[in-house]
């Protein structure tokens, strides 16, 4: 089986909200799921917003991430969590 690139979009409550202790958060819980984090990145929505993207790598065997995005949606201060991108990774 091959392992799979995921991302996912995570949406604070409000700007205040310290997207460091989600990042942190959602790191346990990814590790914790069987992935490995590769990449976070904040992006900027409007007017002081931004969302958290964090790309991982999981093994395909593992098939829907419907569990880990329960999970990072009831973390303090996370308004929504989105997969926007999922890919195959070859070798």
């Amino acid at each position: 089986m091959a392992s799979v690139m995921v991302t996912l979009k995570i949406m604070p409550e409000s700007p205040e909200v310290d997207l460091n202790k989600i990042k942190n958060s959602v790191t346990k819980k990814i590790i914790a799921f069987g992935g490995e984090v590769g990449k976070t990145e904040e992006q900027p929505i409007a007017f002081g917003l931004k969302s958290l993207n964090i790309i991982f790598v999981m093994d395909e065997k593992k098939g829907s991430t419907e569990i880990l995005e329960d999970q990072v949606a009831n973390i303090d201060g996370v308004k929504s969590v989105e997969v926007t991108d999922v890919r195959r990774a070859i070798g």
